[in-house]
């Protein structure tokens, strides 16, 4: 609970930065986005494909001769 007030503290007693984001950050930031969702995807193709072959491999039907 202590820490809860203490960063409740810190956000109502900021103040301004007066900070200028350039367009250049705006295209960095969307660019690590678009990555990270790439990668997520291909993360979840890779794996998603290994969880078929082993339900196929598990549930596989014996072909009769």
């Amino acid at each position: 609970m202590k820490h809860f007030l203490i960063i409740v503290f810190i956000f109502l007693m900021s103040t301004n930065s007066y900070a200028y984001i350039d367009p250049g950050t705006g295209g960095i930031l969307l660019q690590a986005l678009l990555g990270a969702i790439a990668a997520i995807g291909a993360y979840i193709t890779i794996y998603w494909r290994k969880f078929k072959n082993l339900l196929s491999k598990i549930f596989k039907v014996k072909k009769k001769d």
